[in-house]
């Protein structure tokens, strides 16, 4: 019975999250930046230390297009399990707005993945990595710039894989996927 309400009411809040499109995703970040369930990571682009990387010079020109990486990682547990459901349909409605482009679909070994932007075709100005699992939790990554292109968002991948970056400022996430 108590597993009938907890149900019924999850289901309820997830329906009443839905309804309500106008949150943006800047503003899901800050309300949820402080919550314990939560973990809040900003990192800036000189983090990932391509400064000393040999780029080419379409590489350098995306790396100059980002300006921070925003990831938000919620962690569930067996008692935060309804509140992961809520935060999970939260992030989807917010995705599905209209606004936002969804760019690629991925099934990984950690769970379901999109990649979406918001902006044109050839000026992208956020691109937001969203990935879920009914046993970890999920993950979204904003990556922000101006005026990303697509093509130059994999010149920039190519880059990070010449970088020095080793994961500084992500361990704590690095342990919620494999915790």
């Amino acid at each position: 019975m108590k597993t009938i309400r907890l149900s019924i009411y999850t289901l309820f809040l997830m329906a009443f999250a839905a309804c309500n499109p106008t949150q943006s995703l800047q503003e899901y970040y800050v309300n949820n930046s402080e919550n314990p369930n939560f973990l809040s990571v900003d990192l800036p682009v000189s983090l990932l230390n391509m400064e000393k990387a040999e780029l080419t010079g379409e590489q350098r020109e995306a790396l100059q297009s980002l300006h921070k990486l925003n990831v938000l990682a919620f962690k569930k547990t067996d008692a935060n399990s309804a509140e992961f459901q809520i935060e999970k349909a939260k992030v989807k409605s917010i995705l599905n707005h209209t606004k936002f482009n969804e760019l690629m679909k991925m099934n990984t070994s950690y769970g379901k993945a999109t990649i979406n932007y918001l902006g044109d075709d050839d000026a992208i100005d956020e691109v937001v990595i969203y990935g879920d699992s009914n046993e970890k939790g999920f993950l979204l990554v904003r990556v922000l710039g101006e005026n990303m292109n697509p093509a130059k968002i994999a010149q920039f991948m190519q880059a990070l894989q010449k970088s020095d970056y080793k994961g500084e400022g992500l361990e704590k996430i690095g342990e919620l996927i494999k915790g």
